[in-house]
């Protein structure tokens, strides 16, 4: 039996977890690769560089976006943050699973966090979950996770 998951009326069956994909920047003069996404294929058609360069340039493409904190925190935080809101893409999780990012992200003293970010009105509030907090998704509400599983299942 195949069950959907329906993400903001796209199912799983019409989305895909891809590697080396690129997100194009707004500026267009450069492009992300996103630790982890998913595409929604029923628009790639409309996409200009998908089959030549694996480069997706439409929100609608891309329903979320996942980046994974290293050591250029600053990259995820800010940069990366700045830009996926500008396209539009929906929603936005960052996973800074070393507590990298700084204090008046996620506290004092740090700790793993996961922000998820909603597009609002063209901006991204951040809403943080920490330890056994259970995350909200809004692509994916019924997601029973909380911060501390997802940490735990990485290692």
């Amino acid at each position: 039996m195949t069950q959907s998951l329906v993400a903001e009326n796209v199912t799983l069956e019409q989305l895909i977890l891809l590697y080396g994909l690129l997100i194009q920047t707004p500026s267009a003069e450069s492009a992300y690769s996103p630790d982890v996404l998913l595409l929604n294929l029923d628009n790639l058609d409309k996409e200009p560089f998908f089959q030549k360069q694996s480069t997706v340039s439409q929100a609608a493409s891309v329903p979320i976006v996942i980046e994974v904190v290293s050591s250029n925190w600053r990259d995820d935080y800010y940069n990366k943050l700045r830009d996926y809101e500008k396209m539009g893409i929906p929603e936005y999780w960052i996973a800074d699973y070393a507590a990298l990012g700084a204090r008046k992200f996620i506290g004092n003293p740090k700790q793993p966090t996961i922000f998820v970010c909603e597009l609002v009105d063209g901006e991204y509030p951040m809403t943080l979950f920490q330890g056994n907090t259970a995350i909200s998704s809004p692509t994916f509400p019924q997601l029973n996770l909380t911060a501390q599983q997802i940490f735990n299942a990485a290692n």
